[in-house]
């Protein structure tokens, strides 16, 4: 498992819990957790970027083992996007490469909109701007699951600690900022950065994915194969090769 460097770095009304992998200096990659996800989410994917990536993940307010927010107002995709800069800055970071899953991926569009001069490459996966559906998301990772059996692919256990949130009400209020966000779709065109939106045939996230990448200009769109929703989690491996694959074709653009 990879367990970072944990830092807690004050913003301003609450406190963030991040951890950092990866040599100083080295180009950074910032993440964006799923929904009820912790930074843990991360860890069996971590370890294939921290020799080569400053790897930065964050737990938004509210969520994982960040403070709540000091006010209900503060949960918003727009202050975890001043909550980014913050962070970024923190490490010595003005821009990042950004990788996003799920309800992550609402928030980095949000971010990647807000500043795109910070980001120089964005990998969206499991990506979707409407309501979510719960009960279809399930369903369809049943079925990826079934069809990873058939081709003899072992489930993948999940890291520990993926979703312990410490403070569950705040929990539920900062991730009810994708209710208060209404307008994810207006925020498309105004992404620069090279853009791979991922998602698994067996998510039902992939109607939602395939209209972001077509909103966003010169974005792809890549379909993991056998894969339901939460496919970091559920195959870190094949996730990581796609996103390395993506970020070495413009190397050019954080090196």
């Amino acid at each position: 498992m990879a367990y970072g460097e944990s830092h807690r770095i004050d913003v301003e009304g609450a406190t963030l819990y991040v951890e950092v992998d990866g040599p100083e200096g080295a180009p950074a990659v910032f993440m964006w957790n799923g929904a009820q996800c912790t930074t843990h989410m991360w860890d069996l994917v971590v370890p294939e970027l921290s020799d080569r990536f400053r790897v930065i993940r964050m737990d938004v307010r509210g969520t994982g083992q960040s403070t709540p927010a000091a006010s209900e107002d503060q949960y918003t995709f727009e202050q975890y996007a001043d909550d980014a800069v913050t962070v970024l800055h923190h490490f010595g970071y003005e821009k990042s490469i950004v990788w996003s899953m799920a309800w992550g991926s609402r928030a980095a569009v949000v971010y990647a909109a807000r500043h795109p001069e910070r980001v120089q490459v964005l990998a969206l996966y499991d990506a979707s701007v409407g309501r979510a559906d719960v009960a279809a998301q399930r369903e369809g990772r049943e079925k990826a699951f079934a069809a990873q059996a058939a081709e003899g692919i072992a489930p993948i256990e999940r890291p520990e600690g993926w979703n312990n949130n410490v403070h569950k009400d705040a929990t539920n209020k900062a991730l009810a900022a994708a209710l208060r966000f209404d307008n994810l779709p207006g925020e498309l065109a105004k992404i620069t950065a090279p853009t791979m939106v991922s998602t698994g045939d067996y998510d039902p996230n992939i109607v939602s994915s395939r209209e972001i990448a077509a909103g966003i200009p010169g974005a792809r769109l890549t379909v993991m194969k056998n894969v339901g929703h939460g496919s970091i989690l559920q195959r870190p491996d094949l996730a990581t090769q796609l996103f390395l694959s993506f970020v070495d074709e413009h190397r050019a653009r954080f090196e």
